[in-house]
């Protein structure tokens, strides 16, 4: 049988938030200031012909969740949403929140359950060195992944320990 011979140094870092961030205005301004300010001083590249921004969004994910209670304000059910814009959770929360026929069918009074909502959006990162990382922040924490070069990890954690909300 043949070996398996690694073929990179790829490497992925994890922080864990100490508090989680408050809510979508807050996880969306600091995933706008990555893109806007570009804080790990990422360039541009061409791939496949096409000319990529130094930081681009490649995913995103933004989940609300809805308890539905009772007049004892027991729980008797519950129903989420995924979408992939922070003005289509903003609005597919009001939409779950004013489906009647939804919360008939639950037997009880929508209520959001903001703490256990979710937030995710993947930035990737070409480093001047050549290197394509790709950062991904959620509500609890913060992914680097695919790097090699422990600058990059420096670079990230400098930019993180700037951001109270990352802490």
């Amino acid at each position: 049988m043949a070996d398996f011979i690694q073929s990179s140094q790829s490497k992925n870092s994890v922080r864990t938030l100490a508090t989680p961030i408050p809510d979508v205005a807050a996880f969306d301004a600091i995933v706008q200031a990555v893109m806007t300010n570009n804080p790990f001083g990422c360039v541009e590249y061409i791939s496949a012909g096409v000319t990529h921004n130094p930081v681009e969004k490649t995913r995103e994910n933004y989940t609300v969740r809805i308890v539905y209670q009772d007049n004892d304000a027991k729980r008797v059910g519950n129903d989420s949403g995924s979408f992939n814009t922070v003005a289509g959770y903003t609005a597919g929360a009001a939409a779950l929140i004013a489906d009647t026929a939804l919360a008939e069918a639950h037997g009880g009074t929508p209520v959001r359950d903001t703490e256990n909502d979710s937030f995710s959006a993947t930035l990737r990162c070409h480093d001047p060195n050549g290197e394509l990382y790709n950062v991904t922040i959620t509500r609890t924490r913060v992914t680097l992944q695919s790097y090699a070069d422990d600058a990059i990890l420096g670079k990230v954690e400098t930019w993180a320990d700037t951001v109270p909300a990352l802490a």
